[in-house]
């Protein structure tokens, strides 16, 4: 196999060719859904091809529930004819599938581009089986391209910021049409740009413990499978015990 995300990540990619790849691993994870499975839904685009070819296959006779971890994907899951149990009456789930924004060779994830990096957490978790879907782009050596996004309480917001600093990173409240952004929860987001993230388990343990931080998008033990859509086709890798 080659190396992680090596040549894949660095070509240049048509818009049609990512979003082929994205399809690609996101119909081979749907796949493996079985008839009565309770399955968590991610968010956002790369999920949406999973929650897209889900309902193809429930249109088509599969009995499947899901949980979902945003308030769009269950618009999409129930517009798709899926049926959706809410996760406050769920404790454990069979499979989980959903995006990734960054994820290195050891399966440790950046999550959180839509916002819902605390419900996405949650469904991971409570899932016997994660699988990680993505393109090509998104698998990296290490992790910290990307921004770590934080779910705050508001009033936290300058302490949280600070805190970040002292961490060796910059916070950078999310915002769009000059407003904060919000998560479903009614939360305010921060994007905490670390550059390259040397241990992600003792920076995600760090910010977990930071008061009125409720969430972040550092997931290190979640995944159990990446579904990786690349230029030759589909990688498939399990995380080793």
């Amino acid at each position: 196999m080659p190396a992680h995300g090596a040549d894949q990540g660095k070509r240049r990619l048509t818009a049609a060719e990512t979003e082929r790849q994205k399809s690609i691993a996101a119909e081979a994870a749907v796949a493996e859904v079985q008839p009565g499975m309770l399955v968590g839904l991610g968010t956002g685009s790369t999920a949406a091809y999973a929650i897209a070819a889900l309902a193809a296959r429930v249109a088509e006779g599969l009995s499947v529930t899901t949980v979902v971890t945003s308030d769009r994907t269950a618009v999409a899951a129930r517009t798709g004819g899926i049926p959706v149990r809410d996760m406050a009456e769920v404790s454990a789930l069979d499979l989980a599938i959903d995006g990734v924004d960054e994820i290195d060779p050891r399966f440790r994830a950046i999550k959180g581009a839509g916002g819902a990096m605390l419900r996405e957490k949650l469904v991971a978790t409570a899932a016997t089986r994660m699988i990680a879907i993505a393109d090509a782009s998104k698998a990296v050596e290490a992790l910290g391209a990307r921004p770590v996004p934080v779910e705050l309480l508001a009033p936290a917001r300058a302490f949280i910021t600070a805190s970040v600093m002292r961490l060796g990173g910059e916070a950078v409240l999310r915002v769009s049409s000059g407003a904060p952004v919000r998560t479903d929860q009614g939360n305010p987001i921060l994007d905490c740009h670390f550059g390259a993230i040397a241990d992600p388990a003792a920076l995600a343990a760090e910010l977990a413990a930071i008061p009125g931080v409720l969430g972040h998008g550092l997931f290190v033990t979640e995944v159990d499978a990446l579904y990786l859509g690349t230029p030759d086709g589909l990688i498939q890798r399990n995380r080793r015990a």
